[in-house]
């Protein structure tokens, strides 16, 4: 027998080798995933962390500046448009320098806008820093995603509900951390900049590196936008559920029931301990059923939770429902970006041998996630204005909206089909 040859799924070229085994040479690309599997984990829970901090201390920033609720509406509007222009600035600086550089640029500007806004001496210093958080907010949330699918894809198992199921144990930390330190001086958020920082480290961001092979055939392969357009419906009717209950489920515990005024977080803090428990065990959910039946039995789930919520007799049941809902729904973000790079991946298996290069596809998944993640913030939006809008007289009414629409996944889930046909194939993306 001569000399063989063998091309890894990861790799971005071929590998000789000689007889018998392969030589360790060719599990290097193993060894990168083992290791940066903790690192993207890591930029996820500081995400989470980061921002549910903040959020659960807007009353006290509310406070310091004397917003008015209208005031504080659009700061958080300003903050969300401009986490989409991030997630935008992502999609075309990508292209040039690789998602692995750009979610370090983005942990830094968290680092950087954190302590602006904390330690601000003037409102207006302290609307510069939510600015600058929201850019660095979806530059991170459009490259942690894109880092994310190319592990998965480079293991080729599904892996992202526990990479969301880490933004979701941060958010968890975040939320504790402001219920036991009500009395913590405002300005003392600004130590939550060390932990973007501490992501920022060389051991801890051991992200996946870009292949920066030829990327001439990835503008000439046309990507099928409608099965991602059915995907990224599926993650708008998930993040309008989600906000409902982040936003409107302590006002709905408090002005529907005698509900103790310490305890209306229940509302939301069951919900996100639920949700980060079943996506934390979401990887071998998805690759034992598949993702369509976990999807439909989670959509089932999650109607039954928000029905449970609408028709509550206490505050108790109500905090019941909110911790189911967190159950049914928590797998639907993570499975919707699995889908759009697996379906923006295997865009170019059409084309002759060759034809699609490793940079091709990466450049190809790159500007989908980055463009899906904007379907995050418009289901953001239209969560927290259906159900204030529709429950301005009576909440009960508002929940219901997404007590009806949650059901849509039930039809949408086929269009994620594809996802658990293609694990053995490979897509490596950047």
């Amino acid at each position: 027998m001569g000399q063989r040859w063998w091309r890894h799924p990861g790799a971005s070229r071929v590998l000789r080798t000689g007889h018998g085994a392969c030589p360790r040479r060719v599990r290097m690309p193993i060894v990168l995933s083992s290791a940066a599997r903790p690192a993207i984990a890591g930029a996820f829970a500081t995400q989470g962390f980061v921002f549910i901090s903040l959020t659960t201390r807007l009353p006290d920033f509310s406070d310091r500046w004397h917003l008015s609720e209208i005031e504080l509406s659009g700061l958080l509007l300003m903050m969300v448009l401009l986490a989409g222009v991030g997630s935008v600035l992502a999609e075309q600086l990508v292209k040039r320098s690789g998602s692995a550089t750009l979610l370090r640029s983005g942990l830094a500007l968290l680092a950087l806008g954190v302590p602006v806004l904390a330690l601000a001496p003037a409102v207006g210093v302290f609307v510069a820093g939510m600015a600058l958080y929201g850019v660095g907010l979806g530059v991170v949330d459009a490259t942690s995603n894109m880092q994310a699918v190319a592990l998965e894809h480079r293991l080729g198992r599904p892996i992202l509900p526990s990479f969301h199921g880490a933004w979701t144990a941060g958010g968890v930390v975040g939320a504790a951390l402001t219920l036991l330190t009500p009395n913590f001086p405002l300005q003392g958020a600004a130590v939550l900049a060390l932990v973007p920082v501490l992501a920022l480290l060389p051991v801890a961001g051991a992200f996946v590196q870009r292949d920066h092979g030829e990327t001439l055939h990835a503008d000439a392969v046309v990507v099928p936008w409608r099965p991602i357009l059915l995907v990224g419906a599926a993650l708008v009717i998930f993040y309008m559920v989600d906000t409902a209950a982040a936003t409107w489920g302590p006002t709905y515990l408090d002005t529907t029931f005698s509900t103790p005024s310490g305890l209306v977080a229940l509302a939301t803090f069951p919900y996100l301990v639920a949700s980060g428990v079943v996506r934390l065990a979401g990887d071998g959910l998805v690759a034992r059923w598949g993702a369509v039946l976990v999807l439909r039995v989670g959509a089932l789930l999650a109607s039954a939770a928000l029905a449970v919520v609408v028709f509550a007799p206490t505050w108790e049941v109500a905090v019941v429902g909110f911790t189911l809902l967190g159950v049914g729904v928590a797998v639907i973000a993570p499975l919707s970006f699995s889908a759009a790079a697996r379906i923006a991946g295997a865009a170019g298996d059409g084309l002759a041998d060759g034809g699609d290069t490793p940079g091709a596809r990466q450049a190809r998944v790159d500007a989908v996630i980055a463009r899906f993640n904007q379907f995050n913030y418009v289901g953001a939006l239209l969560g927290a204005v259906l159900t204030g809008v529709v429950g301005a007289g009576n909440l009960r009414i508002g929940f219901a909206v997404p007590m009806v629409l949650v059901l849509l996944i039930l039809p949408l889930a086929r269009a994620f089909a594809t996802g658990r046909q293609t694990w053995t194939s490979s897509t490596p993306t950047s």
